[in-house]
C-alpha cells in the first residue's frame, strides 16, 4: 500500500477520502483512482529519466488505463502516449492531444486504423508486421504524409513473468523476428520507401519485471542489429524504444525505482553507440501499469456470505471477473481490506468472489478478514488501477462501473458508471426473426 492509504476512525481514507463515504455516494462496484498518486510516478519518472538524461521521452502505454482525464493528465505533463488502437487514437484527438507526441503500436494494425494514425499526423507508427508497409504506405497516399518508423524486434529474450504477459521471447506474435533472410529485408523496405523514415528500432520484454538482467540482455541484441544496419544499409538507428514493464506491488513485492531499470540501461546504451559509431540514440520508455497501478483501488459491498463447514466461507461481493479479469485471466493476485472494519483485528480466512455466473470468478482466495464481515460492508482492494478499467467487460450483461478520481480529499467522476440501457442501445432485432 502507497502513501496515500490511511486508516482513520477505523475507516480506510485514500488520497484523503474516506472510501466509505465514497461507496455512498457513487455507489459499488467503484473504480478510484488517485490523481496524487499518478502525478508522483509521472515526476519521478521525469526526475530519474528525462530530466536526467537528455534526448529522452516517456510514452504512457494507454492499454493499461485509457480515458479522456487521464489523456489530459498526460498532455499537461509533456508526456508522450503509446496508442494500441483506432479507439485509443480516437481518445487522444477527442482531448486534442498533440500529434506528434502520439506513438501507434500493435501487432495487427487495420487499415482504417493506420489511415486514422497517418491523417492525424502521430510521431511514430511501431512497425510490427510483415505485411504492415503497404498499408502505411497506401494511408501515406492518400493523405500526402511521410511517417516515421520504428521497427519492433522480438529480442528472444525471456523475462521471469507469467506466460501470457512475455513478450520478448523468440515465439511471440509480437515483433519481427531477428532473422537476417526475413528482418533485414523490411528494414530495407523502410529504408528505401518515400513515404517512410526510418528512425530506430523497438523492444518490449514483458510486463511485471523486478530484475534488470533481461532489459540489458535485450538491449545488446537490439544494439547489435543496429551495427548490422548500419553496415548494411550505411543507416544510423537514431531512436530506441525500451518499452516498459517495469513491477508494481501487488502484495509482498519490492517495488524498484526507475533508476534500476533507467541507469544501467542508458549506460550501456551509449557504451554501444560509441562502440558501432553512432551518436548515442534518443531513449524512449513504455510504463503504463507502473503509472497507474498503485494509484487505484476498487470499492464493493459485500452481498451474500456462504459458509461450507469444513471447506471454506465465500464472501460474494457486487462485482468481480468483470471489472477485473487479472485473476481469472492469468492468477493475479491482491490484497483487500473491510474499508469500513479497517482497524479490526483480521482472524478469519475467506475467499472473495464475485457476482459472476462462472466458478472462476474470484478475487482473492484466502483473504483475511476480521470475524464481524457482514452484508453491506465495503470492501477495497488495492493496486487495481492498471487493466482493471481497461479490460473491464459486460459479461452477464453487467454494466462496466464508473471510475471516480480522488486528489487530497476531494472527488469528481472520471468516467460515469455505464448504465443497462447504454449496454443494449447497439443491439438490433432482425426483420426475420
Amino acid at each position: 500500500m502507497n502513501n496515500l492509504v490511511e486508516i482513520k476512525d477505523g475507516k480506510l481514507f485514500f488520497d484523503g477520502c474516506d472510501t466509505t463515504e465514497l461507496a455512498k455516494e457513487y455507489g459499488t462496484a467503484l473504480y478510484v483512482m488517485s490523481y496524487t498518486e499518478i502525478m508522483n510516478r509521472i515526476n519521478e519518472l521525469k526526475e530519474q529519466f528525462t530530466d536526467k538524461y537528455e534526448n529522452t521521452r516517456i510514452a504512457y502505454a494507454s492499454k493499461a488505463f485509457c480515458t479522456e482525464g487521464m489523456y489530459e493528465i498526460l498532455k499537461k505533463a509533456g508526456a508522450c502516449i503509446d496508442v494500441v488502437s483506432g479507439g485509443e487514437l480516437y481518445t487522444a484527438r477527442k482531448v486534442g492531444f498533440p500529434a506528434e507526441r502520439v506513438e501507434f503500436n500493435g501487432n495487427n494494425k487495420l487499415q482504417k486504423e493506420i489511415d486514422l494514425a497517418v491523417e492525424y499526423g502521430v510521431g511514430r507508427i511501431i512497425l510490427d508486421g510483415l505485411q504492415e508497409i503497404p498499408l502505411i504506405e497506401n494511408a501515406c497516399k492518400k493523405f500526402g504524409k511521410k511517417m516515421n518508423i520504428m521497427i519492433r524486434i522480438t529480442p528472444g529474450v525471456a523475462a521471469s513473468t507469467h506466460d501470457y504477459i512475455v513478450t520478448g521471447k523468440k515465439d511471440s506474435k509480437f515483433g519481427i523476428p531477428l532473422e537476417r533472410d526475413i528482418f533485414l529485408p523490411i528494414v530495407k523496405q523502410v529504408i528505401d520507401s518515400e513515404y517512410l523514415n526510418f528512425t530506430g528500432l523497438h523492444m518490449h520484454i514483458g510486463s511485471q519485471l523486478f530484475e534488470n538482467d533481461a532489459f540489458l540482455k535485450a538491449l545488446n541484441v537490439l544494439m547489435d542489429w543496429a551495427a548490422i544496419i548500419k553496415k548494411e544499409f550505411n543507416a544510423d538507428v537514431k531512436e530506441v524504444n525500451f518499452g516498459g514493464g517495469y513491477g508494481v506491488t501487488y502484495t509482498d513485492e519490492e517495488r524498484m525505482p526507475y533508476s534500476f531499470f533507467m541507469d544501467p540501461m542508458m549506460e550501456l546504451l551509449q557504451k554501444r553507440a560509441d562502440e558501432i559509431g553512432i551518436e548515442r540514440p534518443a531513449a524512449v520508455i513504455e510504463p503504463g501499469r507502473s503509472v497507474v497501478a498503485e494509484a487505484g483501488i476498487s470499492l464493493y459491498t459485500v452481498g451474500q456470505i456462504k459458509e461450507i463447514p469444513g471447506v471454506r466461507k465465500y464472501v460474494s461481493i457486487d462485482g468481480g471477473m468483470g471489472d477485473n479479469i487479472r485473476v481469472a485471466l492469468y492468477q493475479a493476485e491482491y490484497k483487500g481490506v473491510v474499508a469500513n472494519k479497517a482497524n479490526e483485528a483480521t482472524s478469519e480466512k475467506v475467499t472473495l468472489c464475485g457476482k459472476y455466473c462462472e466458478s472462476g470468478d474470484i478475487l482473492i482466495n484466502d483473504m483475511l478478514v476480521p470475524a464481524s464481515i457482514e452484508m453491506g460492508d465495503i470492501i477495497a482492494l488495492f493496486s487495481t488501477g492498471a487493466y482493471g478499467y481497461a479490460m473491464a467487460s459486460n459479461y452477464n450483461n453487467n454494466p462496466i462501473p464508473g471510475v471516480v478520481m480522488v486528489k487530497e480529499g476531494k472527488s469528481a467522476w472520471m468516467v460515469k458508471p455505464q448504465t443497462y440501457e447504454q449496454i443494449i442501445q447497439n443491439n438490433v432485432i432482425p426483420d426475420f426473426i
